[in-house]
């Protein structure tokens, strides 16, 4: 099972960035998907999830301009990150919690991917 995200690059500050993860391998199912980011010299945090109900959650900083949505038919996860500011700088990662059908009974763990930076300058 692997975690593979896209989509992070540089843009100025109010623009807008798409992440994209699609997980991939021996999955039996997903449950919750989400991102989080860990900036310089600063802890991981989390900056959204959603569960394979499509229940949404945000970190305050991020309310209002972030969206995270699910492909389940394709196992991925996206962030549409609108009115970007210099205080998104980070590398974001993509977490699910996915049983692999390697064990049975089929029991969750956590992947990460390998992280994608992203930019914004001011």
């Amino acid at each position: 099972v692997q975690l593979v995200e896209s989509g992070g690059g540089l843009v100025q500050a109010g623009g807008s960035l798409r992440l994209s993860c699609a997980a991939s391998g021996s999955i039996f199912s997903i449950n919750a998907m989400g991102w989080y980011r860990q900036a310089p010299g600063k802890q991981r945090e989390l900056v959204a999830t959603i569960t394979s109900g499509g229940t949404t959650n945000y970190a305050d900083s991020v309310k209002g301009r972030f969206t995270i949505s699910r492909n389940n038919a394709n196992n991925t996860v996206y962030l549409q990150m609108n009115s970007l500011k210099p205080e998104d700088t980070a590398v974001y990662y993509c977490n699910a919690a996915i049983a692999p059908i390697t064990m049975w009974p089929p029991r969750p763990r956590d992947y990460w991917g390998q992280g994608t930076q992203v930019t914004v300058s001011s």
